[in-house]
Formats: structure tokens, C-alpha cells, sequence
């Protein structure tokens, strides 16, 4: 955030700014959608909705699972919320007790390590690498489990590192945690933007899963603060209480609007748009290398890349604050993310057109030529 501040006000007083830092994806909203939620407000959708959200689109969600992945759910368990981070402190408020641990992976996403501390719990971070693909396996998880181990949290595609859990390795994580009598919370949040390995959703291993999404990455809708979470069939009852408490109801009109995102036009729109963020992968990353940039594992989702830049820098923090001032590129340090050698870690997001990232090449090795 001290980052992002400090890009805005160069930006304010003139300066060109590339950014790389941004985990929100540069295209609008389609247009279907954006056209539903006009709809929506000319039609008067804008009083108080259930709690667990409109009929209609916790049906529509449902079946986007029946299409895209051949998987019933049943539209009682899902749940629409404000926003993922809303899905979230739901899932930690119901699940997590004074005390209790939820597992995660080190580096990961920082407000999930929060909504635990929020619920009185303790996030026990796991360090990972390119070994495991940045990701959680089932003999981590039995090394971290302890007595008062509630659950384990993981991200596929992830942030900060685009890397997935395979099926397998999902199945093999999911027998632990059960076995334990603890609880799997799988953060789907970027599902939709995957360009290689299985496609496939936490709802199709097993129904006590808490399954999490988001109308944010995939389908455009950031600002509209709307998404999901598929929940046990035993939780949903805790889990509907507590949203009347938190929430009341997500925003009415974003349901409304995102009834669209499941047509066939707005399928074709996100598609060619995923098509868009591999290409700036492809671009990016041999580029990234060639400048000394280390990445051991492609990343097969999201819009991330998170490179080792220990043979740049010893201090990745100052290493972009100094990209930031001398050259206007703006990218996101590794301290964000956790305490797993963050000093040696940055993450470049392609959340901007080829054009803007050849330009953020440059700069950096504008840069680099000179440090």
C-alpha cells in the first residue's frame, strides 16, 4: 500500500507510472454485464436482498459449476457475499475459534493470514518453493497439523505466484485434513484465468469443503464487490446468521448485474480476454528472465509472476521503491506476501496491455544497467 500511495502521487504530479504492481485486471466490465446492472437500477433493484442473495443468481452460479465443470452443487449451499473477502470472514467467523490454527502456505495472500486474526484464530504460515509449486502438499500439511489445528486454507490458481494444486495433490491434502477432523477452505478466487494443467473446481472432490470465488478477476467485476463460496450442506444454516449479522445482503444491483456473466456473450468476451493475459505471460516472463530474474515454475494462472531476485538485490523492499522513484515501474515487493525470504522475492502482476509491459522492460533494465 506505501507503494501504491507513492506511484499515485508521482502519477498526480505528472509522472509516468507502468504498473505491475496492480492485482486487478485492466479490462472493463463486458458490456452485458455492465447493461444488466443498468437494467437493474432502472427496474428498481436497489432495496435489500436475503441475506445469502437473490434466487436467481445463486441458481445461475450453480450451474455455471453444471457447465463449466460437470459438477452439482446445490444452488441451498451457495452463498453470494460482498465481495471473496466477505466469503472469507464469513468462513473464518463460523469455523474459527480463540486459539485455533488455520494452515496456509508462505508466501500467499496477505488478508487471508488477517481474517483469521480477525476471528480470534492464528494463521501458522507454511514456507513453500518451487519444489512444491508454491503450494501446500499433504506430508506439509501432516508436519504442520497440530492439536489445535482447525483448518487448512488453500489458493489455486494463488497469489502471489499463479501456480495451481492439481487434483491429486487437492485429493491427498483433503484425506489429511479429514482425517483430523479439521476443515478445507479452498481459495478458487482466480479460477477461470488458467492456461495450462486441469481445469477444475474443490466442489467436485467432496462436499465438505468450503469452496471460495469471486465475480473480481475472471469476470471484470471488481468495483461491483460481489462474490461466493460454496458451503457445507451443515454449515449453511451458521453461515446465513452470520452474513444477516456482518452484511445484511451483498449489493443488490451487482446481483442483478451479475446474472449476465453466465451468457454466451459474456463467456466469449472473458475468454478472449484470458487469451490476452497468456500472451502477456508469454511475453513477460522469458523477458523477466533474460534481465537475471529467476523463475523456476511457470505459473499456469492468475496474472503473476513471482521472481527470486536475490541475484539483483538483497533488499527486494528498497529494490522497488528505487524502480518506483528512478524509473516510474511500479511492482509489488515480497514482504507483502509473508515471511518466506520476502527480501528476495518480487511480484510482477500483467494486469496491463503488451505495450505498457515492453515499456516496464525497458525501464527496468534502464534501471538495472545502473544499480
Amino acid at each position: 500500500m506505501e507503494l501504491l500511495a507513492r506511484a499515485r502521487q508521482l502519477e498526480s504530479e505528472g509522472r509516468s507510472i507502468i504498473h505491475m504492481e496492480v492485482g486487478e485486471p485492466d479490462f472493463p466490465t463486458p458490456d452485458p454485464i455492465v447493461e444488466a446492472g443498468r437494467q437493474a437500477l432502472m427496474e428498481d433493484h436497489t432495496h435489500y436482498t436475503p441475506a445469502m442473495g437473490i434466487t436467481e443468481l445463486r441458481e445461475a452460479i450453480a450451474g455455471h459449476y453444471a457447465t463449466r465443470f460437470g459438477c452439482r452443487v446445490d444452488p441451498q449451499q451457495v452463498v453470494v457475499t460482498p465481495g471473496s473477502s466477505g466469503a472469507l470472514q464469513l468462513v473464518m467467523g463460523v469455523l474459527v475459534n480463540p486459539g485455533e490454527a488455520v494452515l496456509m502456505a508462505d508466501p500467499g495472500y496477505p488478508c487471508n493470514r488477517h481474517f483469521v486474526y480477525l476471528a480470534g484464530g492464528d494463521p501458522v504460515t507454511v514456507p513453500v518453493g518451487p519444489a512444491t509449486q508454491y503450494q501446500l502438499t499433504a506430508e506439509l500439511v501432516e508436519k504442520a497439523w497440530t492439536p489445535n489445528t482447525k483448518a487448512v486454507m488453500l489458493a489455486t490458481p494463488s497469489n502471489p505466484t499463479g501456480t495451481l494444486v492439481s487434483r491429486q495433490a487437492m485429493e491427498e491434502i483433503h484425506e489429511v485434513v479429514k482425517s483430523r477432523n479439521g476443515v478445507l477452505i479452498i481459495d478458487e478466487i482466480y479460477q477461470g484465468l488458467v492456461y495450462g494443467g486441469e481445469e477444475f473446481t474443490a466442489a467436485s472432490i467432496a462436499d465438505d469443503i468450503f469452496v471460495i470465488n469471486s465475480f473480481s478477476k475472471y469476470f471484470g467485476m471488481t468495483g461491483w464487490r460481489l462474490g461466493w463460496m460454496i458451503a457445507p450442506r451443515e454449515m449453511v444454516a451458521a453461515v446465513d446468521k452470520l452474513a444477516q449479522n456482518i452484511f445484511l445482503s451483498p449489493p443488490t444491483p451487482s446481483q442483478h448485474a451479475a446474472l449476465a456473466a453466465f451468457t454466451e456473450e459474456t463467456q466469449q468476451i472473458l475468454e478472449s480476454r484470458r487469451e490476452a493475459f497468456r500472451a502477456r505471460r508469454d511475453f513477460l516472463l522469458p523477458k523477466l528472465q533474460e534481465l537475471g530474474f529467476e523463475m523456476a515454475t511457470e505459473p499456469q494462472g492468475a496474472f503473476y509472476l513471482y521472481a527470486n531476485c536475490s541475484s539483483l538485490t538483497g533488499d527486494s523492499f528498497d529494490f522497488a521503491m528505487r524502480l518506483l522513484e528512478e524509473e516510474g515501474g511500479a511492482i509489488t515487493p515480497g514482504k507483502d506476501f509473508g515471511s518466506n525470504r520476502p527480501e528476495q522475492h518480487v511480484r510482477f502482476a500483467y494486469t496491463t496491455d503488451i505495450s505498457k509491459l515492453e515499456e516496464g522492460v525497458k525501464r527496468i533494465a534502464r534501471f538495472l544497467g545502473r544499480s
